[in-house]
Formats: C-alpha cells, structure tokens, sequence
C-alpha cells in the first residue's frame, strides 16, 4: 500500500443538543478529518479529540500539527505491507494516540476495500449487529433527565449511560432507579472524584449499577485498585487505559472489572485490538465508547464493536441524536431493538458525503 496523498479538514459541526459532563458543556464540535489515497483507492479517518485539553491533552489543533509536522512525512510516499505496520513507526512520538488513530484506521479502511471485504471483517469482527447504549449528559434538572431517558428506553436503546459529577450524583441515581428500577445503568465520572469521596462512593452500590465509569484520576490505577476492593459496583477504567500494556497492568492490580476501548484513545485499531485479545484471555467485558463522532467516527466504532469480545452495549448511537445532518450516507441507524446492523460493503460500508463535508470545512491541507 504506497500512500499517494493526504488531506486533513476541520468540520465546525453543531450539536443538535449541548453535551455536558464533570469537564463543561459542548454544543460545537471541531472535528478534524484525515482523507488517504493510496493504491487508487480512498479511506478516511477521524480525530475524536475534544476541543479543549480536559479528557486528554489532545486538541484539533495538537492533532493537526502532529499529524502535518510528523506523522504524514513519516507516511507519505512510502509502501506499508499492512495498514498496522505504521504503528511501530509512531512509537517515538510519546502520546498523541487520537492524531495516531486517525491516520492509521484511513488505512485499515483502505485495506478493507482492497481485499473487498468489510472492515469489520479485516478485523476479525464476527457479529452482524451489535447491540447499542446511549450516553446522556448532565441536564438543566433531574425531570428533563427522565424524560430523556424515556425517550432513549423508548427507542429501543439496551442501556442508558448518565454522567455524574459531586453534586449531581445520588439524587439523580436515586431518581432515575425509582422511575426504572430495571434498566441496565452505568454513571460516568469522568475523574470527578477522590478517594477522600470514599464514603460517598460506597452509596452508589445501592443503585445496582452496571458499572462506575473512570470514578477517580485521569491517569491512575492504584487508587481505582483501592476503591474496587471497598466497592461492590464493577469500576470500569476508560481515561486510565491507552495500551494493551496498561491494560494489563490495571487487571493485574485489580484496579477495574471492565474496560472502554476508545479508538481514538489507544491509537487506532492495531492497539484496540491489542486489549481487546488481552481482555477476551482474561474473561474482562469490554465496550466501545464514544466521544461525539461524526458518522466517520461513528462507522469505525460499528467495525470495532464486531469483535468477539464487546459483549456489553456501547455509545455506538444513531446519527440523529447528535447532528441535524451526519457526514455519511446512509446515517446511523437504530432498531427498534437497540441495536445497529453492520453493512455488508466494503471498507467502512458508509460513504463520506463529499459536499456536506465541503459545506462544513473550515480549513484544509493537502499533502501529496
């Protein structure tokens, strides 16, 4: 695979509603795009970066310099005998995974199309559906919270994520178990949380949560090994994990029972699939999460989440609950039994809407 030519796009894409977590309210998302030539053929990839250094320290404008300055010299013009073999080249650069990300998944897309198969299936992805869970963020009150939920339980959607902070926690859990006793529920931290907050912590194992997502630091395993000792609820580490190797080390100190892999967050499919192995070995659930993707994004989330081992419902939602229009044709989709079919076509199975990306672009490069 020689790559021929490489373009990088901002998309300013509004929400259709503000998302808020421990971090802040989003309503705007800087999306950079990578578009690959290589071999006659077109793939692309997505930085999941937020727009501001508070889930990781990456931003769309990290990424874009990594990516001009490093990472595309380092690629272009040169032949890669398998899309995962640019991943040992970005090694030297500490960190950076989502710039990674983006760059190396055009190329498995690339590769899926040469062989005619769909990725999900390059990738060893053995399920035609995958099940799907959504994500609601922090509300204006708890009542417009249930009704959101409602409509999402409605919708079919298997699980119902709610993020919480100190403050908008036990009450908000304690509302939502009274209204649906029975539905699957996980809450998000997002590192909101010490181990002074032990006590408190404790209170959420009343609620019979799936899990407690990332509870305390962003970069830490030895505290969550801690709290998972004095906690019945399952911790499920997402900020603390960027490699198969801290992976490993978090399961072997106890720090969590579960683990989101984010595509962006490990550095692209070579390294997702590197836990997920790990986990799979190991009898440890894993799921895809999610960080406001575009429906590029969005299409390489749906490949991962064939893998074998995702056996619990991910943020892998339909376009609609977040964009007026997505950048894919067709747009995500949901069943009415929560769950997302996978295309049969190959490469990513959706295909980039050239002029509504045009219509959304607000800076270009192109490398060739």
């Amino acid at each position: 695979m020689k790559i021929d030519r490489v373009e990088l796009r901002e998309l300013q894409m509004p929400l259709v509603h503000f998302f808020e977590t421990s971090f802040g309210r989003t309503t705007m998302r800087r999306i950079v795009l990578v578009r690959v030539d290589a071999d006659g053929l077109t793939g692309w990839g997505e930085v999941t970066a937020g727009e501001q250094p508070f889930y990781s320290h990456e931003t769309p404008d990290t990424a874009w310099h990594i990516l001009r300055d490093l990472l595309i010299p380092w690629t272009l013009g040169k032949d890669w005998a398998a899309p995962g073999d640019v991943a040992p080249r970005f090694r030297p650069i500490r960190g950076h995974n989502m710039a990674k990300a983006a760059l190396e998944n055009a190329l498995w897309d690339i590769e899926a199309q040469r062989k005619n198969i769909p990725l999900a299936k390059l990738l060893g992805g053995t399920l035609i559906e995958i099940p799907c869970g959504v994500s609601i963020g922090i509300q204006t009150s708890i009542e417009v919270l249930l009704e959101k939920i409602a409509r999402e339980v409605a919708a079919g959607y298997q699980r119902i994520k709610v993020k919480v902070k100190p403050g908008w926690d036990l009450k908000v859990l304690e509302a939502i178990r009274n209204r649906f006793p029975r539905i699957p529920l996980m809450a998000d931290a997002n590192s909101a949380y010490t181990l002074a907050d032990l006590a408190h912590l404790k209170e959420f194992d009343r609620f019979y949560l799936m899990m407690m997502e990332q509870p305390l630091g962003w970069d830490d395993l030895i505290d969550h090994a801690r709290l998972q000792k004095e906690i019945a609820t399952p911790i499920c580490l997402d900020e603390s994990i960027h490699s198969a190797d801290d992976a490993r080390k978090a399961l072997e100190i106890g720090a969590g029972k579960i683990i989101n892999i984010k595509l962006g967050r490990v550095g692209g499919f070579t390294a997702a699939r590197q836990i997920h192995d790990l986990c799979r070995a190991k009898n440890v659930p894993v799921w895809c999460g999610g960080m406001l993707e575009s429906g590029i994004g969005r299409a390489h989330n749906i490949a991962m989440s064939t893998l074998p081992g995702f056996t619990l419902p991910g943020d892998v939602s339909a376009s609609k609950r977040y964009w007026a229009e997505d950048v894919i044709d067709p747009e995500v989709t949901v069943s009415a039994q929560g769950t997302i079919h996978v295309p049969p076509s190959a490469g990513l199975g959706y295909t980039p809407n050239l002029q509504r990306i045009e219509k959304l672009t607000v800076r270009k490069e192109l490398f060739e």
